[in-house]
């Protein structure tokens, strides 16, 4: 399969995810629930991609340079982006879940969903810093 479809189709499965969780209100034990099923499926693409379609290229994580490298090829570059958006996603939907227990009002946690898509970690502290805010 080539790249570029493999790409769609992660994207594609990752959006609907991150849809399930801006909606969760109307429904949101379920709603999570699909969000994670949807992290799950781009974890074990992950894994089908760690198989398939990386390259050795000499690098490692021991350097930035050697990071560098190991990210100089597409199939390495699209395993990454895979891993972000599984892992982005889970985080994602456990924040929904939290804020859901401690009874955040949903329009709270949408700027932190947009944070988490965009720049997990800072999303990640955004939601930090709401829930220990309304606690």
């Amino acid at each position: 399969m080539a790249l570029e479809t493999i790409f769609q189709i992660c994207m594609k499965g990752a959006l609907l995810g991150w849809a399930c969780l801006l909606l969760a209100p109307f429904a949101r034990d379920r709603l999570v629930v699909a969000a994670r099923v949807v992290a799950g499926a781009l974890a074990f693409a992950y894994l089908v991609q760690f198989f398939t379609i990386t390259e050795p290229t000499g690098g490692d994580f021991s350097t930035l340079s050697g990071i560098a490298q190991l990210f100089s090829r597409d199939g390495n570059v699209m395993l990454g982006w895979t891993h972000y958006l599984a892992f982005d996603l889970f985080i994602g939907s456990w924040e929904v879940e939290g804020a859901g227990r401690r009874g955040i009002p949903h329009w709270l946690i949408v700027p932190v969903l947009f944070f988490t898509l965009m720049v997990g970690p800072v999303g990640l502290l955004l939601y930090f810093a709401v829930r220990f805010g309304w606690e």
